[in-house]
């Protein structure tokens, strides 16, 4: 699978990040540090990671500078779960929080609708309130990538994401 991973983080002087390989990240643990190590604590702001992968879901982690053992996770799809390893690892608690039914296959050729878990209040502060977070992810013909745009132009990062994916 293919996935573009990127860590952000707010700073005094505005928005900086980089892309991630999280083919090194063993666990959301590690992925905390990651993002801790962008966090400055004497900025106020908060250190996100922005995931899409394969254009089937959209994830997010979120870490504070004074909770940086508390990791706030949304999936976009609680299938990406079963589907991901990497979304398995971001979503540690899956085998116990995310039950899949197999019995809901869907025709052949129609897309599922999405159930998105986690927190969907994290970006709340950043422009994001849950409900537009929610819309956005069950938005119809909406790509994960344009979800990650909406979630980056409404916080001001947009031009940071879009040099880190042109990079």
């Amino acid at each position: 699978m293919t996935y573009f991973a990127a860590a952000l983080a707010k700073t005094a002087h505005g928005w900086t990040g980089r892309e991630l390989d999280l083919h090194e990240v063993e666990d959301l643990e590690s992925l905390t540090e990651e993002l801790g190590d962008l966090v400055d604590e004497n900025d106020a702001g908060p250190a996100l990671l922005l995931l899409e992968e394969d254009d089937e879901y959209v994830a997010l982690v979120r870490v504070d500078a004074d909770a940086l053992d508390e990791p706030r996770v949304f999936l976009s799809d609680k299938r990406a779960v079963s589907a991901s390893d990497v979304a398995a690892m971001l979503w540690e608690q899956a085998e116990d929080d995310v039950e899949l039914d197999e019995e809901d296959e869907e025709d052949e050729g129609t897309r599922p609708v999405a159930e998105p878990v986690g927190d969907a209040h994290l970006l709340t502060d950043l422009g994001t309130p849950s409900d537009v977070l929610l819309e956005l992810c069950a938005e119809e013909g909406l790509l994960p990538a344009d979800v990650l745009s909406g979630i980056a132009e409404r916080a001001g990062f947009l031009d940071v994401l879009d040099s880190l994916r042109d990079g």
